[in-house]
């Protein structure tokens, strides 16, 4: 039997859409937000590998500097959460050696027995292979499960490209622990005189976008 019913995850994606005015006196509850935090935790990556940081700005006064630095736009003031996606820079031997001694503490075994998996990743993620790009590629499947999560929990999202990465690595001291800004995404809940909570969802048709072969 489906932990959810298939009827009502249909409804609350399409309940769903991209907040442009969050309501900044409701924050989101504790348990509610530990369990998206899990969500973002258990997002599959190629190899397991994770080479990414969520970075989560929580505190009003730090996220009243982040809408000089997101072309004028409020949300991440506004909103409960912003989340900013970060992906490992210069991604390496270091940080699978790191995920294999994660491996090897979780399955009980020793990391020696995780070297032919070591040989694969490192052939894999060598040049000419443009890691960052693979690294961004991968984040975008977090933030795809995230606000997935988020509106069937009934949270709501805004994700943003619409930010200048550089000074947010630098503003939230992402650059410094050796990580850079993909992307972030508001969360929270939609202010009660947010116009485009009304306007229909626009998609194309199902079978213009779905081909069964």
């Amino acid at each position: 039997m489906p932990a959810a019913n298939p009827d009502s995850v249909v409804d609350q994606l399409r309940w769903r859409y991209a907040v442009k005015k969050f309501d900044p006196t409701r924050p989101i509850p504790a348990d509610t937000w530990s369990a998206l935090e899990q969500a973002l935790v258990l997002t599959p990556s190629s190899y397991g590998l994770q080479p990414w940081k969520f970075f989560v700005v929580s505190d009003p006064a730090v996220r009243a500097q982040l809408p000089a630095i997101s072309w004028g736009q409020h949300q991440p003031k506004d909103c409960s959460h912003m989340v900013v996606f970060a992906i490992r820079a210069n991604l390496g031997e270091s940080d699978i050696d790191r995920h294999l001694h994660r491996i090897a503490e979780v399955r009980e075994q020793s990391v020696e027995s995780l070297a032919g998996l070591k040989r694969v990743m490192i052939g894999s993620l060598s040049n000419p292979f443009d890691v960052d790009k693979w690294a961004t590629h991968q984040v975008y499947i977090a933030l795809g499960q995230f606000m997935t999560c988020a509106a069937i929990l009934s949270v709501d999202t805004c994700p943003m490209e619409g930010i200048d990465p550089d000074k947010y690595d630098a503003v939230l001291g992402i650059g410094a622990q050796g990580y850079r800004t993909v992307v972030g995404c508001a969360t929270g809940y939609r202010s009660p005189d947010d116009i485009n909570a009304q306007k229909p969802k626009v998609r194309f048709r199902t079978e213009d976008v779905i081909q069964v072969i």
